[in-house]
C-alpha cells in the first residue's frame, strides 16, 4: 500500500466502507474501517454514517496507540491488529447478518460452500461479554487476525484484514456470503 498516496488510500476505504452499507454488511451507521500509512492509522469516525462519510472525515491515530479525537470506539482494536500483524495494512468491521445469526451458537465457523473454504477454511469465533467488549476485544480480536484472515465475535461482527483495502473488504463479503449459504443449506437439511 506504500505506492499509493494518502488521498488515494482515504478515498478508496471510505468507498468501500459505503459498498459494506449498501451490499447489507453493515446499518447506516454501523461499523468501522482503517487502514495503515506507514505509522499512521487512518479510522472512521465514531458513530458516522456511511452514505454521508467523507475522506476529510477519517481520523488519525497512530500505531503507538495514540487516537485522534473522535475516532471509533475500536480505534484500539485496529491499532493492536496492526500491532500483532505486520502484513496488516487494512482492518474492517462489519455487521453481517448471516454470519453473526450462523455464528451465535459460539461454534467456529465452517463454510459449506467452495469460496468460503478456498478463502477460509475455519473462521474463528470469539465469545466476549458484552459489558467488557471495549476492555477484552482488541487482544482477542488481534490475537485472532494475527493468524486468520477473518474472525467472528459471537452476537456482534466480523473483523477482517488483508494487505490492501480491497482484500479486507472482500474477506468481509465473502465470510457474509459463506455464511447466507450456510443458512440456507441448514434450512434445506431440517426439511
Amino acid at each position: 500500500m506504500v505506492k499509493a498516496n494518502l488521498t488515494q488510500l482515504k478515498n478508496d476505504l471510505v468507498q468501500h466502507y459505503r459498498w459494506l452499507r449498501q451490499y447489507g454488511c453493515n446499518d447506516s451507521h454501523s461499523g468501522n474501517a482503517s487502514f495503515r500509512w506507514h505509522d499512521e492509522i487512518w479510522i472512521t469516525p465514531t458513530g458516522c454514517c456511511a452514505d454521508t462519510l467523507q475522506s476529510d472525515d477519517l481520523v488519525n491515530c497512530d500505531i503507538n496507540g495514540e487516537m485522534g479525537s473522535g475516532a471509533s470506539l475500536d480505534a484500539r482494536l485496529h491499532i493492536e491488529v496492526y500491532r500483532n500483524n505486520a502484513k496488516a495494512q487494512a482492518v474492517f468491521h462489519s455487521h453481517g447478518p448471516h454470519a453473526i445469526a450462523f455464528t451465535l451458537n459460539g461454534k467456529d465457523f465452517v463454510p459449506v460452500d467452495f469460496e468460503g473454504q478456498y478463502y477460509f477454511p475455519v473462521v474463528p469465533v470469539i465469545s466476549i461479554d458484552y459489558d467488557r467488549y471495549i476492555e477484552l476485544s482488541p487482544s482477542a480480536v488481534a490475537e485472532r487476525l494475527a493468524e486468520y484472515k477473518v474472525t467472528i465475535v459471537r452476537g456482534h461482527g466480523v473483523y477482517t484484514c488483508g494487505e490492501t483495502i480491497n482484500l479486507a473488504y472482500k474477506w468481509s463479503c465473502s465470510v457474509e456470503l459463506s455464511a447466507k449459504i450456510a443458512l440456507l443449506d441448514a434450512n434445506n437439511a431440517s426439511r
